[in-house]
């Protein structure tokens, strides 16, 4: 489980380091990146999420 913590609080780190980037620099780059971490951070939380149900659903059955 801290595992995955770690690796959705990294992924929306470095999603808002490329989004200021992009502020900063102008390049369309830096957004395209950020938004495809941004889109594995979503998939990462999701899986976070199901795991979390899943151990639920364990300990009741």
């Amino acid at each position: 489980m801290l595992i995955f913590r770690w690796i959705v609080l990294l992924l929306l780190v470095a999603g808002l380091l490329c989004f200021a980037m992009y502020i900063g620099t102008g390049q369309t780059r830096w957004r395209h990146l950020g938004v495809r971490i941004v889109k594995w951070t979503v998939i990462a939380a999701l899986g976070f999420f199901a795991v979390l149900i899943l151990e639920r659903m364990a300990t009741v059955l």
